[in-house]
């Protein structure tokens, strides 16, 4: 039996805030990063690099094993995905202030 179709999020109408992001490898996920401060995750999905995913009240170990994790896909599915989210497009210019990631 197929899966109902469910509608894409729309954007968030609130203020968008850049997050600097580190490109990793991953089939699913093509960036991620983290602000401290807000303890907000961004994630960027490899199918669609036009919007920024931001995750609040993501504590820091949290962040710490998603970045760590062998399978970023995996770990987002059963950590991530089911927490609340915005959606933003994605800044024009976004690749020249994402840094490389060696993981």
């Amino acid at each position: 039996m197929p899966r109902p179709f469910t509608a894409p999020a729309p954007v968030s109408d609130k203020p968008y805030v850049e997050i600097l992001m580190a490109q990793v490898r991953s089939n699913q996920i093509a960036c991620i990063g983290y602000d401290a401060s807000t303890k907000t995750l961004a994630v960027q999905f490899s199918r669609n690099l036009d919007h920024v995913y931001h995750y609040p009240n993501v504590e820091p170990e949290t962040h710490e094993a998603f970045m760590a994790a062998e399978s970023k896909g995996k770990f987002f599915g059963e950590h991530i995905k089911p927490l609340p989210f915005d959606k933003f497009s994605a800044p024009s210019g976004n690749e020249d202030q994402k840094a490389e990631s060696g993981d």
